[in-house]
């Protein structure tokens, strides 16, 4: 239709200074139209895409808005504001790091952004301007992997060497430092009633880290596949591990050596993030692109709940109000999927496939070939000096 109007202009038998503004005016909203096209994918109704133009590593929510922040391999930072009746609005696109930009998250009540980057880089960006609060270089020795929100005055970060840092806002500087790990540090919770922070690795451990002790208060044996992701269920009493070759380890709260339970049969593909919807269920992200919905003890399959695409899943987050499930992948695209419609397709499937648990047998835990881990992918080897100096003293 826009191309008939502007055609219908070119041929008109007359010319004069009203025509020619308003013509004006009609190219600026094809531009516009154009413009907007080049970030906002159409999809069905419900569903919202971003194409966010190169390959994200992460991605947040906003507390408490509609908005949305992704970090990318170039280093760039984009934050986004979406509604279900219009296309996303880019508020905001800064080139936050040297190199790539691996973990975002919202901070102070959403009045910020801070990251963690390849470059070993953490930097606080305020929402409003854009503008940089307090940068820190050299934030830890190696390349910053991970990035964890605690308390409202507090965050962890972890490197591609096994080290997590624990920052305090108020303090204004890292108050405590444990090398948990001998490899890359793949995800992080926290449990704020006991203070603990859990963490998984490249090498195949789960570590509890006790903040009030300062100490390393437990560490699994060594599994023979990289843990990738987690979180904790069952009320606290049960911890979640997704593993490289697709299967599921379950520990037992304070009983951290060895997993309790293994939930296999899923699928030969890594599960490469974990996202809790209740104490029963938990939303799984594979490397083959594919979000599932799983039950807990009871173990099994609930139902598919979407595909990304053919990549792997970088990471998986709810909106504030949780009516939008958002995932990222190597597709370059940001999704969000209106939730209460995957719930309610998965409420209305039949068949709920059984799944095999064989609790605490390591039959099904040795690949002759595990799948190369997407996670271990995007590190990178850098030799660099300096020291971590005071980057909190703006916040």
């Amino acid at each position: 239709m826009v191309l008939f109007l502007v055609m219908d202009f070119l041929h008109a038998p007359y010319c004069n200074t009203l025509h020619c503004m308003s013509f004006i005016c009609l190219l600026c909203v094809v531009r516009r139209v154009l413009s907007i096209g080049i970030e906002y994918i159409g999809t069905k109704r419900g569903e919202m895409e971003i194409d966010l133009g190169k390959v994200p590593f992460t991605m947040d929510f906003h507390p408490s808005d509609n908005l949305v922040t992704a970090g990318l391999i170039t280093g760039d930072l984009h934050l986004y504001r979406f509604n279900a009746d219009s296309s996303p609005q880019r508020l905001l696109e800064i080139h936050a790091h040297s190199e790539s930009c691996r973990a975002a998250r919202f901070i102070n009540d959403g009045q910020a952004i801070i990251t963690g980057s390849s470059d070993r880089s953490i930097l606080a960006t305020d929402l409003e301007t854009g503008s940089p609060i307090a940068r820190l270089e050299n934030a830890h020795e190696d390349a910053i992997f991970s990035l964890i929100n605690l308390t409202e005055s507090t965050i962890a970060t972890g490197d591609d060497q096994g080290c997590i840092k624990v920052w305090d806002t108020r303090q204004r500087s890292c108050c405590n430092s444990f090398n948990a790990h001998e490899d890359y540090v793949s995800d992080m919770t926290f449990a704020s009633d006991s203070m603990k922070l859990l963490s998984t690795s490249g090498d195949g451990t789960l570590s509890v880290c006790n903040l009030r002790s300062n100490k390393i208060q437990s560490q699994s044996e060594f599994s023979e596949e990289e843990l990738l992701s987690v979180v904790i269920m069952k009320n606290g009493r049960k911890v979640i591990c997704g593993s490289q070759n697709g299967t599921l380890l379950l520990y037992s709260w304070g009983f951290f050596k060895d997993c309790s339970d293994r939930f296999t049969g899923l699928s030969p593909n890594s599960i490469d993030a974990l996202l809790k919807l209740d104490e029963d269920r938990v939303i799984t992200g594979s490397e083959n692109g594919l979000i599932s919905l799983l039950g807990i003890l009871p173990n099994r399959i609930i139902q598919p709940l979407a595909e990304h695409s053919e990549y792997p899943i970088e990471q998986l987050a709810f909106s504030h109000d949780r009516k939008y499930l958002g995932s990222i992948s190597h597709d370059q695209v940001l999704k969000m999927w209106d939730l209460d419609d995957l719930l309610q397709t998965s409420v209305n499937a039949q068949n709920d496939q059984a799944a095999v648990s064989d609790s605490d047998s390591d039959e099904m835990d040795v690949d002759t070939k595990p799948p190369k881990s997407r996670k271990g992918a995007k590190r990178k080897n850098e030799n660099a000096n300096g020291a971590a100096s005071s980057f909190f003293a703006d916040l």
